[in-house]
């Protein structure tokens, strides 16, 4: 029998279900106030408006998640939540904060550049980033940055993903385009369309970060283990 469209594949079944877990762990003003993990930690940064709040609630299936500030790049604290049955965590998803605003300070812009570059370089439980970009604008100048301090630490393994939001706003020539363009800009990261209105790239992204969670050797979670996926009506 062939499966409804809108169903997502089994192994994205599980995927949902386990980013369903997410609940909120702790929040830090700065890097030395985070607690240590010794489980994989999934950062999610971009610039302020690229979509972040909604992708992590859309990812997670859980509306008030993630945080989004009526002041764009108002909100500077790092927010962690933890992935895993209840009593259990296997993972923690990292929340930072939008960065580019211009109506934030230049001192906010650049106390905030320090914390997220000590962040990237020196966070040891950091496995993997998510980098979202409105493919609209595509990679900025402060992207680029990002990625470049990421290198080193890209090269020891660490994975990342470069996340096109908004998805739904392209023509499906524009978004082959956006891609063919972010892909040779990310040098070896992967590179996903997104669209929370569409639910575009949702059941890929959420597999990706399983995947990356639960690298083989790993202890396996069963299906039955993970939360159901949340379904709302509307």
């Amino acid at each position: 029998m062939t499966p409804s469209p809108t169903a997502p594949p089994p192994d994205a079944k599980q995927a949902l279900g386990w980013m369903h877990t997410a609940r909120f762990l702790t929040t830090a003003a700065q890097l030395h106030h985070l607690p240590a993990i010794d489980v994989p930690e999934i950062a999610f940064v971009g610039r302020s408006n690229a979509g972040k709040s909604t992708c992590i609630n859309t990812l997670t299936q859980q509306r008030q998640l993630a945080f989004a500030s009526k002041k764009p790049g108002r909100t500077q604290h790092i927010n962690l939540f933890a992935l895993g049955r209840q009593g259990q965590m296997d993972a923690v998803l990292a929340d930072l904060p939008g960065y580019g605003y211009a109506a934030v300070s230049r001192e906010d812009k650049q106390r905030w550049q320090r914390v997220m570059l000590n962040y990237l370089i020196e966070r040891e439980s950091l496995s993997a980033i998510v980098l979202l970009c409105d493919p609209r604008l595509g990679l900025t100048e402060l992207d680029e940055a990002l990625l470049d301090a990421l290198r080193p630490r890209v090269v020891a393994g660490l994975k990342f993903l470069v996340l096109l939001t908004k998805a739904d706003k392209l023509t499906r020539a524009e978004q082959a385009k956006a891609l063919s363009i972010t892909r040779l800009q990310a040098g070896g990261g992967e590179v996903r369309l997104f669209s929370a209105l569409k639910r575009q790239g949702v059941d890929e992204v959420a597999q990706l970060l399983w995947d990356w969670a639960h690298p083989p050797g790993a202890a396996p979670e069963s299906e039955s283990d993970a939360a159901p996926p949340h379904t709302d009506s509307d």
